[in-house]
């Protein structure tokens, strides 16, 4: 067994499954499989429930189409129907990595314990996950996943190519289906600002148009001859990487000899497809194409020689190929985080929050305060036979907590995320953990401040605690309920936000400011002298604040420029007619339900469906 320390990383994608055994001192060498440094995901079920990998299963298929399975890798959720009988893809994808991991131990001669899995960057929570339990049904160790594009573009790095910090590229891979990924080079690693896919635009559909185009009669899909047309097929298109013609088997017919004139016609309307996946990838990345320093393309249909020309006529971009375009993003995940010799171990590195981020929280903190003090201060006092009652703002309440909950959450996330930067804590936590710790123990203060300005609420006015409880706690409660799912997400690891957790958790401080100020100018038009003269600034001026409330809500719910200043207006004049003496709790309530749903917003698009994923500007 060599010394040094053994990295395994495995792409096991629709088409084909890769791998390297990477060691510290930089040396690697490829997984081989019946002799190729690649193997077929395709799998088959044998009669007895056994499965068959590799190009054994192509073999096996033509005699049994019916047990055969050409893309094992599934949603989590569904079921592959194998000759009547449902079978877990979990299980056919585990064989897959089960042979891998045997070939690595030939290779090293033991056990490797630091396993590397890449994924698409498309996938979420629940994708990755049944990926780790495929894993352990594998008999691998915990893995670490590693995006496809992040995997490519430290390819890239450790192969010399230059990538300095804040540099954009495009990553195109090119496998059984195409994915397009927008990448930036940050101080602590690689972000991803978009990713698209598309299955039609890559190997499979090129296959599927040169069997259309070589076979006289039609042949049906799930046959003996369909799998023997498509294996055919594969097998001619790699060799027409390197060759000017090759001889095809056809099983309905003699044998054709085909030339790269067949390929070309198939492939050009795949890789038209592709090129728009590129540019549809670039767009939503919000990124100028003359500051992308480069368009990389990787996956074993990136070898061929039409993809540069197409690519180049249709995006205006100069492609490149990586080396080792098949095994570009295991070679890239094996490198991810690696450490020359004597650097000490691999740390994850969680982004160090900015001096800005400190302020907007500090914003956040003041416009509470502000609120709650300004309630206490200005209650508008009746007298009766029974005595003596406040009419207060119980808007302001509920507007004080939502932002003291803000505050609390984005304090937790700033000393959390501060805390994972930093390696010399002697924490026994991982970086994901001390974030997830931040944010609880943020939710529960929160919480507990929500409280705290009930109690002192009810104890100044001298009113009963539970209309002041219902005011303060209830608005908070959907917000405590993401912040406690994206705590969990944080903790497993499965997916880190863009930037960090810091930057995405900042919730917008021009909608906490002008929902501040609305609501102050408005309790002020409840409370100011009416004199004559002063009847109409004082209307004036209710209408103001809700206005500004209402700018507020929309400054929450939308992030592009434009959509604010169309949305704004008619929203921000609804709510300003809405504005009145006893209407401000109705006013707050419109406000945290507009908190509630950026929160949500920022959960499905950037945690749970991330594709496409845009930076926010």
């Amino acid at each position: 067994m060599r010394s040094g320390q053994v990295r395994l990383a495995i792409d096991c994608g629709s088409a084909s499954t890769t791998g390297v055994v990477a060691w510290s001192d930089g040396s690697w060498s490829p997984l081989v499989f019946d002799g190729e440094p690649g193997l077929p995901s395709a799998v088959l079920v044998s009669d007895d429930g056994s499965v068959v990998t590799g190009q054994q299963a192509w073999r096996a298929a033509v005699a049994q189409p019916q047990r055969f399975v050409p893309v094992p890798r599934r949603p989590a959720e569904e079921q592959v129907s194998v000759a009547g009988a449902e079978v877990a893809p979990a299980d056919l994808v585990a064989a897959t990595l089960r042979r891998a991991a045997d070939e690595a131990r030939r290779i090293v001669g033991g056990d490797v314990e630091d396993v590397r899995l890449v994924v698409p960057a498309g996938w979420g929570p629940r994708r990755r996950t049944w990926l780790r339990h495929v894993a352990h049904r594998a008999g691998l160790p915990q893995p670490r996943l590693v995006e496809a594009p992040v995997a490519v573009a430290s390819h890239l790095r450790a192969g010399g190519v230059p990538l300095p910090v804040g540099s954009v590229i495009v990553v195109c891979d090119l496998g059984g289906g195409a994915e397009v990924s927008v990448v930036r080079r940050t101080a602590v690693g690689f972000e991803i600002l978009s990713t698209l896919a598309d299955p039609d635009a890559g190997g499979d559909a090129v296959d599927a148009a040169m069997a259309v185009a070589l076979s006289p009669v039609p042949v049906a899909a799930g046959t003996g001859e369909g799998v023997a047309l498509t294996a055919s097929v594969r097998t001619a298109k790699h060799a027409l990487f390197a060759h000017a013609a090759v001889t095809v088997a056809v099983p309905s017919g003699p044998a054709v000899v085909v030339n790269d004139l067949v390929l070309t016609q198939a492939a050009r309307p795949v890789l038209e497809r592709a090129a728009g996946l590129v540019r549809d990838a670039v767009d939503a990345a919000e990124v100028d194409p003359a500051t992308v320093a480069g368009l990389w393309c990787a996956g074993g249909t990136a070898q061929m020689r039409l993809v540069a020309e197409v690519l180049a006529t249709d995006t205006g971009l100069t492609p490149f190929l990586v080396r080792d375009p098949p095994l570009a993003a295991a070679h890239g995940a094996a490198d991810a985080g690696a450490r020359s010799p004597g650097e000490g171990p691999e740390v994850v590195v969680e982004p160090l929050p900015s001096v800005g981020r400190a302020l907007a929280v500090a914003v956040s903190g003041f416009a509470s305060l502000a609120l709650v003090s300004h309630m206490l201060f200005t209650p508008v006092w009746n007298s009766a036979a029974m005595g003596k009652w406040a009419t207060l703002n119980w808007g302001e309440l509920a507007m004080a907590s939502v932002f003291a909950m803000l505050a609390c959450l984005g304090v937790g996330t700033v000393l959390g995320a501060a805390l994972a930067s930093r390696t010399d804590t002697g924490l026994p936590l991982s970086p994901g953990a001390q974030v997830a710790t931040g944010i609880l123990t943020a939710s529960w203060l929160g919480v507990a401040v929500a409280c705290m300005y009930a109690v002192v609420g009810s104890q100044y006015i001298g009113m009963e605690l539970g209309p002041f409880l219902r005011w303060s706690v209830v608005p908070i409660v959907p917000i405590v309920v993401v912040a406690a799912v994206l705590a969990v997400i944080a903790v497993r690891g499965w997916r880190t936000p863009v930037g960090g957790w810091s930057r995405f958790l900042a919730f917008p401080v021009s909608s906490v400011v002008t929902a501040t100020v609305g609501m102050l100018v408005l309790q002020w038009s409840v409370t100011a002298e009416r004199w004559p003269h002063m009847l109409v600034w004082i209307d004036f001026g209710g209408r103001f604040g809700g206005l500004l409330i209402g700018v507020g809500v929309v400054t929450a719910l939308v992030s592009r420029l434009v959509l604010r200043l169309v949305l704004g207006a008619p929203a921000a004049i609804l709510i300003a007619a809405l504005a009145g003496p006893g209407t401000t709790g109705i006013l707050a309530v419109i406000y945290a339900v507009a908190v509630g749903v950026w929160w949500l917003g920022r959960l499905w698009t950037r945690i749970i469906h991330p594709a496409p994923v845009a930076v926010a500007r």
